[in-house]
């Protein structure tokens, strides 16, 4: 669902909310001279998921008239699911001053609006802007900032009832999320609240690096009837294959947000 006004609309041209009622002089003023985008991405630069969503995004460009290396240039970073580097890029980023900047995640959207409240900022696959401080209101953002929102906390709910109807005799569950992000404490709060009228058990597992998750989930698995909640974020992304390894090896049951295998 996207939502929201900027003071710079051109930027929102870039990225496909108002090309169609541009007249056409304007928009070839536009392609005079290269504009800059920005891109943030929690992600690896050869991630099969981050490779996916980039393609789209430069098909969506391409749609609307702007090719990379003719009237546009794209700025990348990869931030490989480190949240310091990804501080470091959303400055570097800022710093460059673009006509807009790109952020895949509330694990981008937050930094970049920690470093600029004057270059305008579209985000994606962000569940929560409100709660998360990014925007004042879904239809008034009165900030720098406007985007889509991917999903509500609600379905981490429905979650929680998928894992008892593909494995009824479940009565316990480690949820694996990203603390340092508002979309895993909300999402956590979802699964908590929904437990009780499942006769569920849940335990938040955090995601930090790969060791501790193993370990984590080795622990979980030595008591019985256990099952596995990955909620969204970056982390979970990265993490994906070793999330599908874990519960095929410890016998998890296991729900995810919209996980495949990847590289």
């Amino acid at each position: 669902m996207q939502f929201g006004h900027l003071k710079r609309r051109e930027f929102i041209t870039l990225l496909g909310g108002a090309a169609a009622t541009w007249p056409l002089s304007a928009r070839a003023q536009r392609r005079e001279r290269m504009r800059r985008i920005g891109v943030l991405m929690p992600l690896a630069a050869d991630d099969s998921i981050a490779q996916a969503r980039n393609a789209a995004f430069v098909q969506g460009l391409q749609q609307l008239g702007w090719t990379v290396g003719q009237n546009v240039q794209i700025e990348y970073r990869w931030s490989g699911g480190s949240d310091e580097v990804t501080r470091k890029y959303a400055s570097e980023l800022a710093a460059l001053e673009p006509e807009v900047i790109l952020a895949s995640g509330s694990a981008a959207a937050g930094p970049l609006l920690q470093v600029t409240r004057l270059v305008p900022i579209v985000f994606a696959i962000v569940p929560d802007p409100v709660g998360a401080g990014f925007v004042e209101s879904l239809a008034r953002p009165g900030v720098n900032a406007t985007g889509f929102v991917s999903f509500d906390y609600n379905i981490a709910g429905k979650w929680v009832e998928l894992l008892k109807e593909i494995a009824p005799g479940v009565a316990r569950a480690a949820v694996l999320r990203d603390p340092a992000i508002t979309g895993g404490i909300g999402q956590w709060g979802a699964v908590q609240t929904a437990a009780p009228s499942f006769g569920l058990d849940v335990s938040p597992l955090n995601l930090r690096d790969a060791a501790e998750i193993e370990r984590a989930v080795a622990t979980f698995a030595r008591s019985p009837n256990g099952g596995l909640i990955v909620t969204g974020s970056a982390l979970s992304n990265i993490h994906r294959n070793l999330f599908i390894t874990l519960a095929a090896r410890h016998k998890l049951p296991a729900v995810y947000l919209a996980l495949r295998p990847g590289r």
